[in-house]
């Protein structure tokens, strides 16, 4: 049996389904959750008599259908999923409940993270004139700022790249002055 069902009823469908699944039953759990909620989900499906597979969906369905990236994990992962499921692009990650989940929860860190990004900058465009100005005027000051960021975090043994990475953009930017205008902004720092 699949089990894919919006985040927040997974372990509600394990529950309701788990008493009426034959002793043996394969139920394999697509949803993206979180490691802790599939071991949750694990023990009630276990509990009734029934086997678990935990496997994570790495890409969109449509188009790739049969060929979408799967990674699958459990006790019962090496044996039956695979040939039950029908995946011809399946990737055993180990025994273990919650293996699929946490590769795809620290994997959406980046990809819902980078979505929302995304669209709060667009939604900032306007602001880009702006934004672009303020670099050119105050970066000299702003690099400074991060270079001590960056000292800050590796005193704290953390490596800075993210901020070691934005000082020398901020300096090349920072003229002490700006143009009128988002082109002339652009042409000064091409």
């Amino acid at each position: 049996m699949l089990c894919l069902v919006t985040a927040t009823h997974a372990l509600a469908a394990a529950r309701a389904a788990s008493a009426h699944l034959r002793p043996g039953a394969l139920w394999c759990d697509m949803n993206p959750v979180a490691p802790a909620t599939k071991r949750a989900a694990a023990a009630v499906i276990t509990a009734a008599g029934e086997h678990y597979v935990d496997v994570a969906i790495m890409a969109p369905v449509h188009p790739a259908q049969m060929a979408v990236p799967l990674l699958i994990a459990g006790p019962e992962a090496g044996d039956a999923a695979p040939t039950r499921l029908g995946s011809t692009n399946r990737r055993l990650v180990g025994s273990e409940i919650g293996a699929t989940s946490a590769v795809k929860m620290l994997r959406s860190v980046i990809a819902k993270g980078q979505e929302a990004l995304t669209a709060e900058r667009l939604q900032g465009a306007a602001r880009g004139d702006y934004d672009l100005g303020r670099m050119m005027v105050h970066g000299a000051r702003r690099a400074a700022e991060r270079d001590e960021v960056a000292a800050t975090l590796t005193a704290l043994g953390i490596d800075p790249v993210m901020s070691r990475g934005t000082a020398p953009r901020q300096r090349a930017a920072g003229t002490g002055t700006a143009p009128a205008g988002l082109a002339a902004k652009f042409a000064v720092l091409a």
